[in-house]
C-alpha cells in the first residue's frame, strides 16, 4: 500500500464530511435531526442512561439520519431526471420520506421507553 492509497482513502473522508456539511446546510430536517440529536445526547448524560440503552439510542439516531440523508439523495436524483410532475416520481419521493417518518416513528418510542422510566 502506498502513499497514492492512503491518500485516496484519506480523500474518500474528506469526500463524506463534505457531503454532510452539504446536507446540513442545504436541508432544515438534517438541522432539526441534528438539533433532536443534541437534545437526546444530552438527555442521555443528564440520565445517565445504561451502556445498552446508549446503543438503541444511537442505533435509533443512526436509523433517523440515514434514512433522511437516502431520502434527500432520491429526492435531489427524481428532481434531476424529471423535474417535471410525474405520478411515479412522485410515488418514489413519497416512499421514500415514508421510509423517514417510519424512522422517525420507531426512534420516537425507542426514546419514549428509555427515558419515560428515567422522567418519572
Amino acid at each position: 500500500m502506498g502513499n497514492s492509497y492512503i491518500s485516496k482513502r484519506l480523500a474518500s473522508f474528506g469526500y463524506a464530511f463534505s457531503g454532510i456539511a452539504a446536507f446540513l446546510r442545504s436541508e432544515p430536517h438534517a438541522r432539526i435531526h441534528a438539533l433532536a440529536t443534541i437534545v437526546v445526547v444530552a438527555a442521555g448524560c443528564w440520565y445517565k442512561i445504561a451502556t445498552p440503552e446508549w446503543i438503541w439510542i444511537i442505533l435509533a439516531i443512526t436509523l433517523v439520519w440515514i434514512t433522511e440523508m437516502l431520502n434527500t439523495v432520491i429526492e435531489k436524483i427524481m428532481d434531476h431526471l424529471s423535474p417535471q410532475l410525474h405520478p411515479k416520481v412522485k410515488f418514489i419521493k413519497d416512499v421514500a420520506a415514508g421510509a423517514v417518518l417510519v424512522a422517525a416513528i420507531a426512534a420516537v418510542i425507542i426514546g419514549a421507553v428509555i427515558f419515560i422510566p428515567y422522567i418519572f
